[in-house]
């Protein structure tokens, strides 16, 4: 057995400290390879900012954390430029989105403008202050979280802000057995105390470069478009997903081929990851509401009923 490739120490790593919850932190792990965001939509207590921060530690990245608040202010996010008296001039002074893993907790507790300043710095990878450009990290990436039972005091994201996120998951509860070794590993002090690099940067990025050379045949692409396309044409579905959930599903489907030891992306990876690109960019028609259907129900219909092409 050779050495053990990037992806597989970090998801090692991560386990230590999030227990029983290997095929969520894949999926996440799937969705940065990808060079895409995670929306984390789970209740508090589950372990969304030590995922961040061990993600973060395992590649020696830099990590941010910010308290998503309705007084939060854009410039508190980006930065602002300073007048400096000695020099005469405007100095920038960067805000915390210049980081390699920003964690954006709460992102429904800010007001839309601040929540759009950081999905303009998303899709972007740079921000605009004072008319003046500034280039984001390369190995920027933003896992933003809300909570799912709260409301009171929030701005729930627009529908076409929810599409700037690659993926949407939940990480959920964990098992009784995953719970228990939880407390374990606590006893005395928390495992993400010890947790250290098992790569570089230097290392992350050309794995990133590689998932984009993953092959993925023609039939495969077709299949992708035909799920999107269905997802516009459901019954119970008042709109579907636009090309940029295509464009989605298919990088984490390459990302999750890779991760999984393939260099060809099969069927089966655009199936699973689907639930994950999609579920969030599909909108309910108001008859699917009043029968209380679930946008999970419907796209697992849709799954079942897209017909897979020749083998690939």
């Amino acid at each position: 057995m050779g050495e053990k490739l990037l992806h597989q120490r970090i998801l090692e790593n991560v386990q230590k400290v999030i227990k029983g919850k290997n095929e969520e932190i894949k999926i996440v792990l799937a969705a940065m390879y990808a060079g895409g965001h995670v929306l984390l939509e789970d209740v508090p207590g589950v372990g969304k900012t030590i995922l961040a921060r061990s993600l973060a530690l395992s590649l020696g990245l830099d990590f941010k954390r910010v308290q998503f608040t309705p007084d939060l202010l854009p410039t508190d996010l980006t930065g602002l430029s300073i007048y400096d008296r000695r020099t005469e001039e405007f100095i920038f002074r960067e805000g915390p989105i210049f980081t390699d893993i920003l964690l954006a907790d709460e992102i429904n507790r800010a007001t839309p403008r601040t929540q759009s300043a950081l999905l303009e710095a998303m899709a972007e990878r740079q921000v605009t202050v004072d008319g003046v450009t500034h280039k984001l990290s390369n190995n920027f990436f933003v896992i933003a979280t809300q909570n799912p039972i709260e409301y009171e005091g929030t701005f729930p994201l627009p529908e076409a802000q929810l599409d700037r996120f690659t993926i949407r998951i939940s990480l959920g509860y964990p098992d009784k057995d995953s719970e228990i070794q939880i407390l374990e590993s606590q006893k005395r002090s928390h495992p993400i105390e010890e947790l250290t690099p098992v790569g570089t940067p230097e290392e992350y990025s050309e794995e990133k470069r590689k998932v984009r050379e993953i092959k993925i045949s023609q039939e495969v692409k077709e299949y992708i478009v035909n799920i999107v396309d269905a997802t516009r044409h459901h019954e119970s579905l008042k709109y579907g997903s636009s090309p940029r959930g295509s464009l989605a599903l298919m990088h984490v489907s390459m990302a999750w081929a890779y991760i999984n030891g393939r260099d060809f992306v099969l069927p089966d990876d655009v199936k699973k990851v689907a639930p994950y690109v999609l579920i969030h960019r599909i909108i309910q028609s108001t008859e699917s509401k009043i029968l209380r259907e679930s946008k999970e129900e419907i796209l697992k219909n849709i799954l079942e009923s897209v017909p897979i092409l020749k083998a690939v």
